[in-house]
């Protein structure tokens, strides 16, 4: 098969991302090989092409953990999925399943956990494999580059949202409008929130007027007023504190990247008083995917989706390293589904 893989993670201009032939991976006990569709380009990608997430995998990886695609192969042994069936494959890749943690709904916080993309090949091949017990079945309802960006930008955004605790008709503020706040603003709206966006790039505020969002403004500008809650998708920390004071008493704010630059010290009256509570997200449970697919199949979500060839992986993420994808990037890997 062919695939994209990074041996040595480095800056993009040092080109760490290679296509490379390797032999055909064959499924284990328990788990199914897909024949990959599409693929969605996320920021955590370039986190582990570049190097600002520590290497783990010997010998280099294949990136990519938003994969859709239908199963060619499987464990006869196995009874979720057959060949032929259309799943999706995301970022949370394994578990202990016993430890504290995973016993009480908490599997994300696993110290045993694995991921896509990262500690094992992932969607920027022609297959993939996994244990069936972590695959997505997708629903109808999605064409396969609508349902790609939901297995990351989607379930994380659905994890911030919650985390976010958004009062019943509150207000919500979303520092940063890339993939998965621009999923988010659409779960925000339907639950009925008035969300403001605060984001550097003059098309990604563009997009979210296009969304219907209640103020945009450029990083820095004074939101109209105290909001309710906040979510920081942007990987800045100097973004902490004005969220922090975007919001009232009693508000939340929530941090849902990977990876951040330095928070700069807090002022205790200015940001944590009255109350508020600053929180983080780490990566997501199985539980967590399977409500955002039954709600983004109920509104129906659309993400909004750029498409590049598979040859073009690299140039994707010079694309997204620059802000210039307005919403989703998606790289066509085999014979996508177009229709919904």
């Amino acid at each position: 098969m062919r695939a994209w893989i990074v041996e040595t993670p480095a800056p993009l201009e040092r080109c760490p991302l290679r296509m490379v032939e390797l032999d055909d991976p064959e499924p284990g006990p328990g788990q199914i090989r897909v024949r990959v569709h599409v693929c969605g380009v996320c920021r955590t990608d370039l986190h582990v092409v570049e190097g600002d997430l520590p290497p783990v995998a010997a010998g280099g990886v294949i990136p990519g953990h938003q994969i859709v695609g239908t199963v060619d192969r499987a464990d006869p042994r196995g009874s979720r999925f057959a060949p032929g069936d259309r799943v999706g494959i995301a970022w949370l890749r394994s578990t202990c399943g016993a430890c504290d943690f995973c016993r009480r709904g908490s599997e994300n916080l696993c110290a045993s956990s694995s991921y896509t993309g990262y500690h094992e090949n992932g969607g920027y091949a022609e297959l993939a494999v996994v244990d069936e017990e972590y695959a997505y079945r997708i629903p109808d309802v999605f064409a396969d580059r609508e349902a790609a960006p939901l297995l990351c930008a989607g379930i994380i955004g659905y994890r911030a949202l919650e985390r976010a605790r958004v009062p019943e008709g509150g207000s919500l503020a979303l520092f940063g409008f890339g993939s998965s706040a621009h999923v988010v603003m659409q779960l925000a709206r339907h639950r009925g929130h008035d969300v403001y966006v605060s984001t550097r790039s003059e098309g990604h505020r563009a997009l979210a007027r296009r969304m219907g969002a209640g103020w945009v403004g450029a990083s820095g500008d004074p939101l109209p007023g105290p909001v309710d809650s906040a979510i920081v998708f942007a990987p800045a920390g100097e973004v902490v504190p004005p969220a922090l004071e975007a919001v009232g008493k009693g508000g939340t704010v929530a941090l849902a990247g990977i990876h951040m630059s330095q928070v700069p010290p807090l002022d205790y009256e200015r940001h944590l008083f009255h109350e508020k509570t600053l929180t983080s997200v780490e990566a997501n449970t199985r539980e967590d995917g399977r409500r955002l697919l039954e709600e983004a199949a109920a509104i129906p979500i659309r993400p909004e989706v750029t498409g590049f060839s598979f040859e073009e992986a690299d140039r994707a993420l010079e694309r997204l390293a620059a802000d210039g994808i307005d919403g989703s990037a998606v790289l066509v890997v085999g014979d996508a589904d177009t229709g919904g």
